[in-house]
C-alpha cells in the first residue's frame, strides 16, 4: 500500500526532561488540522529521557503514526537532532520549532502561505518581544553584529521557528552550531529567503548573562559565519589580509630597529622588539601561505563547487510581441 502523501513535517528538538511536549503537540496539530495540510511530526530526543519522553510515547500512541520520536543515544545538539529528522522526513514542507509553543501556532499558517506564495525558506521576526529586558538586548546585539557582517537583513536569527521546502535541506549542510544561521546559508546559496514578522506568546527559561564561554562560542560562530559567507571561494583575500598586518608590523617593528643599529651601532638579537618584529613577519608569512594554499584547492576543485542555484530554464518562449513584417 502506497504511502500517504504528507505537507508538512514539523521537526522540534527536546533538550529537556521537562519539555512540554503535549502543547507542542496539541497546538501543531490543531494549527495542521485546520489548515488542511497533510502532517506528520517528529519528537527528536537529544539524548533526554524521564517524563518528556513518556508523555511523548503516550501521545505518539494516540496520533497513529503521525506523531513519531527519534531518540539520540546521547547529547549531539540542535544540528544533529535536526539532521536526523530530515533523513527520515517525508513532507514537502519542513518547519523547524523550539521544544516549547514559543510562537503563536496561528502564526504557523503565515509561513507555510509565504512557502506557497514563492518562497523557499521563511524566517521569523518575533514582534514584540516579551522575554525580559537583558535577553533581548543580548539578542539584540547578536543580530545587529551579524547583520552588520554578513550584509543580510535579519532580525531574529535566534528563533528557531521556521519554514522551508526540502529542497533546501537537500542542498545544505548543517553542522555544528550552523543551525542557528541556516537563513544565511539558505540565502547565500541563491535561495529565496522571507522574514515574516510572527506574534511571540512564550520563552523557556530566565534572564541573565551567559557563560564566558557561550560568548566565545558565539563570536567564533559569527567569524566563522563571516568567512563562509564571504571567503569560502576567496581564501585568499580573508588570509591575506590578516597575513598583511602582521607581516607590515613586523617590518616596521624590526625594520626601525635595523635602522637605528646601522645608524647607532649596537647588538640587534638582544632587542627584544626585534625579535618580535621577526616573529611577526614570519607569522604573517605563513597567514599568507595558507591563503595561497586554500586558493590552489579552490582552482584545482572549481568544477565541483557551485555558489549559485538556477531557478528555471525557458526552452521556448513565447514572444511579447509580433515583430514587424519588411516588405
Amino acid at each position: 500500500m502506497a504511502e500517504p502523501r504528507i505537507d508538512v513535517t514539523v521537526v522540534v528538538p527536546i533538550h529537556s526532561v521537562h519539555a512540554p511536549v503535549r502543547d507542542v503537540v496539541a497546538a501543531f496539530s490543531r494549527e495542521l488540522d485546520a489548515l488542511g495540510r497533510q502532517w506528520e511530526l517528529f519528537l527528536v530526543f537529544d539524548g533526554v529521557r524521564g517524563k518528556a519522553f513518556a508523555d511523548a510515547s503516550e501521545v505518539a500512541g494516540q496520533f497513529h503514526g503521525r506523531v513519531r520520536i527519534l531518540a539520540l543515544q546521547q547529547p549531539f545538539g540542535d544540528s544533529v537532532c535536526l539532521t536526523a529528522a530530515f533523513e527520515e522526513a517525508r513532507g514537502r514542507q519542513i518547519v523547524t520549532a523550539p521544544q516549547y509553543v514559543q510562537i503563536d501556532p496561528h502564526e504557523l499558517g503565515a509561513l507555510l502561505r509565504a512557502l506557497d506564495e514563492g518562497a523557499d525558506f521563511v524566517t521569523p521576526w518575533r514582534r514584540p518581544r516579551i522575554d525580559p529586558l537583558l535577553n533581548r538586548m543580548q539578542s539584540s546585539a547578536f543580530n545587529w553584529l551579524m547583520r552588520r557582517s554578513v550584509d543580510m537583513q535579519f532580525h531574529d536569527l535566534n528563533c528557531t521557528f521556521r519554514a522551508m521546502r526540502r529542497e533546501v535541506l537537500e542542498t545544505l549542510v548543517i553542522y555544528g552550531d550552523m543551525y542557528r544561521f541556516l537563513p544565511v546559508i539558505a540565502h547565500r546559496q541563491g535561495f529565496r529567503v522571507l522574514e515574516v514578522p510572527v506574534r511571540h506568546i512564550q520563552e523557556w527559561g530566565g534572564a541573565g548573562f551567559f557563560g564566558i564561554g557561550v560568548y566565545v562560542r558565539r563570536a567564533l560562530d559569527v567569524l566563522g559565519m563571516i568567512f563562509l559567507s564571504k571567503f569560502t571561494l576567496k581564501p585568499l583575500r580573508f588570509f591575506g589580509v590578516i597575513g598583511g598586518l602582521f607581516l607590515l608590523l613586523g617590518l616596521i617593528l624590526s625594520g626601525s630597529i635595523a635602522i637605528s643599529w646601522l645608524v647607532y651601532g649596537g647588538g640587534l638579537w638582544n632587542r627584544h622588539l626585534f625579535q618580535l618584529g621577526m616573529l611577526l613577519f614570519v607569522l604573517g608569512v605563513q597567514v599568507i601561505g595558507v591563503g595561497l594554499v586554500g586558493e590552489i584547492i579552490i582552482f584545482t576543485q572549481a568544477r565541483n563547487l557551485r555558489e549559485y542555484r538556477i531557478e528555471r530554464i525557458v526552452e521556448h518562449a513565447e514572444p511579447t510581441e509580433k515583430e514587424p513584417r519588411h516588405e
